[in-house]
């Protein structure tokens, strides 16, 4: 699993539609925008912990400008996208492999179990649609980015 987090000010998520229109599928103001990426082997067990390191991340400010908060503690929301293509490998040619990404059968019980676990810890969770075509929209605060895998 791996899950590529962006510290945002705000962020949104859009779905394009067939008819070339696009509607709003989740936004959040302050908190984390998450890409997320499955594989094969991928089970619960990495959900979970996923989960609670996400949630447990200490990188929002403190009263001294020291990265000591957590999402909580600063009233944040998360914005969930699915993103098959962290699995992408170009090593090799022009025309990235996909072949290490879990297929949807695999992934979509795997993103919404991971969208649950973070909504059990209490906080606010916007998503994107699994398979959808999306326009992702966030303002990166810091700018804080970080490559989480498990």
């Amino acid at each position: 699993m791996r899950v590529l987090l962006q510290r945002v000010s705000r962020g949104e998520v859009r779905v394009r539609e067939a008819d070339g229109a696009s509607r709003v599928a989740g936004a959040v103001g302050r908190g984390f925008v998450l890409l997320v990426g499955f594989t094969h082997a991928d089970t619960e067990a990495e959900v979970r912990w996923m989960a609670d390191k996400v949630v447990g991340l200490r990188v929002f400010d403190d009263a001294d400008g020291k990265m000591n908060l957590g999402l909580a503690e600063v009233g944040g929301a998360l914005l969930v996208v699915s993103q098959f293509t962290l699995y992408g490998d170009a090593s090799r040619g022009r025309r990235p492999s996909f072949i290490d990404a879990a297929r949807p059968e695999v992934a979509v019980p795997l993103y919404e179990s991971f969208v649950g676990a973070l909504r059990g810890h209490g906080l606010a969770v916007a998503t994107g649609e699994f398979g959808a075509s999306m326009e992702v929209e966030l303002v990166n605060d810091g700018p804080v980015t970080m490559w989480l895998e498990r």
